[in-house]
């Protein structure tokens, strides 16, 4: 089934133009999701936005949002306000720049879609442009305006059809001098390098996506199941993993990993130990609540003082 399409419009390309649809590439519709329950009635809650001084419910139509421009001095901005400067979507895609894919610094990509003619008049002129982006070796570099927001795009050739990918503004990327700042140039040893590069020669292969797994995703439907066939709320117990010391030789490391066959990725097999037994790792804790933290110190402070008089008394 053809996923919905998130926008519909036209892509231009100086005076070549034709219907395209755009549709995402990414889907959470397999996520776990949790719903935050009355845990005495198991009903489902709603928020309610209070007023943070009296502490009385606000009525939806109450409620407007607020730039702070001191502390606790707002500037109320109005519906109205936000959508006089909304940009209008011009429904048309203009390929007004080429560059070269490798140019554009992976920390720019934001999220794919995937873009395809939106009906067979459009097929042949979509294909042109595909065609050309695709000889070229360029991507074309465009505007959007999706869910009323203006975002830069880059269009490249994928598949059959293309891909759009937004991109992030200038001025939201962190400066990558900032993080390696401070950084030492490292003299390399010719052998550990040496070793290192036949490590990766020896576990190089062919990208599969199938592999990337989200084993945390699959814990929590697993531990959904084994939840509903026991009728009860608590996870199954899981075997504590041995965990290496952080204290490594890189050396040894690096020759281990040549003497492993290039096998120490796969998943590893629980132990033999005849004489003793991994103890099962304990569920989760609890998060505490302020009422919880509270009452235990109160409770604390209880037996102190209970503590001080048995003192007292015995002195």
């Amino acid at each position: 089934m053809a996923p919905r399409p998130a926008w519909k419009g036209y892509l231009k390309l100086s005076l070549v133009t034709c219907a395209v649809e755009l549709s995402g590439a990414t889907t959470q519709s397999e996520k776990v999701s949790f719903r935050t329950l009355n845990r005495e009635t198991g009903n489902a809650v709603r928020r309610q936005y209070v007023d943070s001084e009296s502490g009385k419910p606000v009525d939806e139509k109450n409620e407007v949002r607020g730039y702070e421009v001191e502390k606790g001095e707002f500037l109320l901005i109005e519906d109205e306000d936000i959508e006089a400067v909304q940009i209008e979507s011009s429904h048309t895609l203009a390929l007004d720049s080429f560059v070269d894919k490798a140019e554009v610094d992976p920390v720019y990509i934001e999220k794919p879609y995937y873009l395809a003619p939106a009906d067979k008049v459009s097929e042949e002129a979509f294909a042109v442009i595909r065609q050309a982006l695709e000889t070229k070796k360029m991507a074309g570099l465009a505007r959007i305006v999706l869910y009323q927001r203006e975002r830069p795009c880059m269009i490249e050739p994928f598949g059959k059809g293309m891909l759009l990918t937004t991109l992030r503004y200038g001025d939201t990327v962190r400066s990558a001098e900032d993080a390696y700042d401070g950084l030492d140039k490292v003299k390399i040893d010719e052998d550990m390098l040496d070793l290192a590069m036949r490590v990766i020669d020896r576990k190089k292969g062919k990208f599969d996506p199938s592999k990337l797994e989200d084993r945390y995703g699959q814990a929590m439907l697993e531990l959904i199941q084994s939840t509903k066939k026991k009728g009860g709320r608590k996870a199954p117990a899981r075997e504590a993993e041995d965990r290496p010391s952080n204290v490594i030789n890189l050396f040894d490391a690096l020759k281990k990993s040549l003497a492993s066959g290039g096998n120490d990725n796969e998943p590893k097999t629980k132990r033999e130990e005849p004489q003793k037994k991994p103890a099962p790792r304990k569920p989760p804790a609890k998060r505490k609540t302020a009422a919880s933290r509270a009452k235990k110190t109160a409770t604390q402070k209880t037996t102190g003082r209970k503590s001080s008089a048995k003192k007292r008394t015995s002195a």
